[in-house]
């Protein structure tokens, strides 16, 4: 993986994860014992699937945790829209969430399709 790419990613996806955490404390507060479990969840697995990935033995399996990782970030997605509609944040706490959820989705898309197309064309061209 591009250095750069890591540490953006990396870096983008722990700050996230915290943003998760404080609003699992929020809505615990709020005694949203579901939707708090369910956005921690996914919120937190986004990073977590990327250090796999960061560290995962071949590309095949490097695409593969980026992968789950995009998919964790689609999912929070969902449960941040839903948060948003029940009234359990409000829009200003929604667009930055979502905001910054969008574009670990985009960077994340971006290098799983870098790598795959790196990773497949070499394979074909040797």
């Amino acid at each position: 993986m591009n250095e750069n790419k890591e540490n953006i990613i990396v870096t983008r996806s722990y700050g996230f994860a915290l943003e998760i955490i404080s609003v699992y404390k929020f809505l615990i507060e709020k005694k949203e014992f579901v939707l708090s479990k369910q956005i921690l969840r996914s919120g937190t697995s986004i990073g977590a699937n990327i250090h796999e990935g960061v560290a995962s033995e071949s590309k095949k399996d490097f695409i593969h945790k980026l992968g789950i990782a995009a998919k964790e970030a689609r999912e929070t997605s969902y449960w941040l829209n839903l948060l948003k509609d029940s009234n359990y944040i409000n829009n200003e706490q929604f667009d930055t969430l979502s905001n910054s959820c969008q574009e670990l989705t985009r960077i994340l898309n971006s290098i799983i399709l870098t790598t795959k197309e790196r990773y497949f064309s070499n394979i074909h061209n040797s």
